[in-house]
């Protein structure tokens, strides 16, 4: 009887526990207006600056920022950029400390947790200049 009891609150707590991956108008919601800082694994990876009409400035927080869009498609967030036009695709799902992105291209290498909301600017330098 114990067990019994104890695999139906195992049943009950599972879809309470399990999280859903964002749709498209979810991820724009939570985006849209914002710059959200990423980390990887305990350290810093790069922060995404989330414009009007699914414009988006990344940056590795090197003082180089790349401009794109992105899309949803199959129920994923793809991302292309000027200088790289080949969608990077992610599946986002809103943990208790904020977003958790995994890359769905090869979703075993990248996984990325929102560090921080910051309305602070990013830091780009202009184009490179010299020799």
């Amino acid at each position: 009887m114990k067990m019994i009891a104890a695999l139906a609150l195992f049943a009950l707590a599972a879809p309470l526990s399990a999280q859903s991956t964002m749709s498209a108008q979810e991820f724009d919601d939570y985006t849209r207006g914002k710059t959200l800082f990423y980390q990887s694994g305990g350290q810093t990876y790069g922060a995404e600056r989330y414009l009007s009409d699914r414009r988006v400035e990344w940056s590795f927080l090197d003082g180089e920022c790349k401009t794109g869009q992105w899309y949803e498609d199959d129920g994923q967030i793809c991302f292309t950029y000027d200088d790289r036009p080949d969608p990077q695709c992610w599946t986002f799902e809103q943990g208790s400390g904020g977003l958790i992105a995994r890359f769905e291209n090869d979703p075993g290498t990248t996984e990325l947790y929102e560090a921080q909301d910051s309305d602070e600017e990013m830091l780009c330098l202009g184009p490179k200049v010299g020799v």
